[in-house]
């Protein structure tokens, strides 16, 4: 499967805005992340992704149990199996790389590990305001050329 090329300008206004490329090699270009909105060329569309693998970019991490398209609040629940003990672990539509529908397969940008460290997810939260907050503004960090919880 076909990666975006890091090196590559987005055009439009989602999920970054703004600049040219950033400073992380193989991050994303500069601008301001938008967490909750599905990159255009990520190839979502209005696809149900429920079922659909999810690949980190070392490795996979489960299979997506819920998927929302709200306008500038989508997001993927990805069920991790015994990767970390059953859990179920939220993630921003930014986040999403690619989509490969013959597969059924989600790439996403970031590694087993950030998104393991991630703020925990429960059921009651996906909709809750501070903590898309604090799961926007964690996935932003992880963008960032320093590690993820770093003072700039």
């Amino acid at each position: 499967m076909d990666r975006i090329d890091p090196h590559a300008t987005h055009a439009g206004p989602d999920p970054l805005r703004g600049g040219d490329q950033g400073t992380v090699p193989g991050g994303a270009p500069a601008g301001t992340f938008d967490p909750w909105r599905y990159r255009d060329q990520a190839g979502v569309a209005d696809a149900d992704l429920v079922g659909y693998k999810v690949e980190a970019t070392d490795g996979g991490i489960g299979k997506i149990d819920s998927a929302s398209h709200e306008v500038d609040g989508s997001y993927l629940v990805v069920d991790t199996g015994p990767w970390i003990f059953g859990k179920k672990v939220m993630l921003p539509a930014g986040t999403v790389n690619q989509v490969d529908h013959d597969q059924r397969t989600v790439s996403v940008d970031r590694t087993r590990d950030q998104i393991k460290a991630a703020p925990e997810y429960d059921e009651t939260s996906h909709s809750d305001p501070s903590y898309r907050d604090q799961l926007g503004g964690y996935y932003d960090e992880t963008y960032g050329a320093l590690p993820p919880g770093t003072a700039r």
